[in-house]
């Protein structure tokens, strides 16, 4: 398992959501990414998209403008 960060800043509605989806395709079940966007719609999008995906919300959290959401990587 390895950790992973992505950055989804200055970016809208619907690129945090496939800039996520991209890199986690190319991740490895277990792995962890955390998603740092500007969105605040990625707060909703990104943990909606992960439940129909089968990837795990591990935490949110907004902080300075930001949202950093961590995700673990389920089975394909």
């Amino acid at each position: 398992m390895s950790d992973y960060q992505l950055d989804a800043r200055r970016t809208l509605c619907p690129m945090p959501v496939i800039k996520t989806q991209n890199r986690v395709n190319e991740l490895q079940p277990g792995d962890t990414l955390e998603v740092t966007c500007t969105d605040p719609g990625a707060l909703s999008d990104i943990p909606a998209w992960c439940r129909i995906n089968g990837h795990h919300i591990i935490s949110t959290e907004e902080k300075n403008g930001e949202v950093i959401i961590n995700i673990r990587v389920g089975d394909d």
